[in-house]
């Protein structure tokens, strides 16, 4: 039984939420407050975090920033705004996706599935080890969850190091919006590609020289992004 922690201020939404997930499977764990969100995570280390951007007191933001600086379990944000700058901050600061309020219980649940079943990432055979690849300085070595960019090592959190690698693996080749964001958020990503665009200048930040003029990470208009090999 999957374990969630729900972080929501408003009694009645979260009651009936918490009422809503227990009947999909869930085991639900609230928290009403930023502070008692953090607390509840070191206490219970739920299996995704359901975390609302206006909380009283210490704010979703802040309680993201404090979790994913030690953690990566995933976190699915849920804002009253509609505004892009609202869903840039939450993606910027390592949310995995967001939702914006009002919303069905049904989406939301099939949105918590869909970020369960990436997470868990594909199984594979104990003996399959892959090559580190490497490309124009920057070397990924996914055995050792590694990134070493002109020699030196870059870490990196797990969607924008899972980006670089297919990026890094396809060298060379442009690959399409679409293409990627099916290998690294899964054929069952509901967002938008804004997610694909903000984990691209964030990439950028780390392996460019000046992530204004990139050279490695190139923008292909009206087509996608291609690692350039040389």
């Amino acid at each position: 039984m999957p374990r969630l922690l729900l972080v929501e201020d408003e009694r009645s939404i979260a009651e009936g939420l918490k009422v809503g997930l227990e009947a999909e499977g869930f085991q639900v764990a609230w928290a009403r407050d930023g502070a008692e969100a953090v607390t509840a995570w070191e206490r219970s280390h739920p299996d995704l975090i359901v975390l609302d951007l206006m909380l009283p007191g210490m704010s979703g933001t802040e309680v993201c920033r404090t979790i994913r600086a030690r953690s990566d379990v995933p976190i699915l944000m849920l804002t009253a705004r509609d505004a892009e700058v609202d869903r840039v901050v939450g993606l910027e600061i390592g949310a995995d996706d967001y939702m914006t309020k009002p919303f069905s219980t049904r989406e939301l649940v099939a949105r918590i599935r869909a970020i369960l079943r990436r997470s868990s990432g594909p199984v594979g055979t104990p003996d399959a080890v892959e090559a580190p690849v490497e490309a124009n300085g920057v070397r990924v070595d996914r055995a050792r969850h590694e990134v070493l960019v002109d020699g030196a090592a870059v870490e990196l959190p797990p969607k924008e190091f899972e980006l670089l690698a297919t990026l890094v693996e396809h060298a060379g080749r442009v690959m399409t919006r679409n293409q990627l964001i099916d290998e690294v958020w899964g054929s069952d990503y509901f967002g938008d590609t804004k997610t694909l665009d903000v984990h691209i200048r964030r990439l950028r930040g780390r392996v460019e020289v000046d992530p204004r003029a990139p050279v490695r990470i190139q923008t292909v208009r009206g087509v996608g992004y291609r690692f350039a090999d040389a």
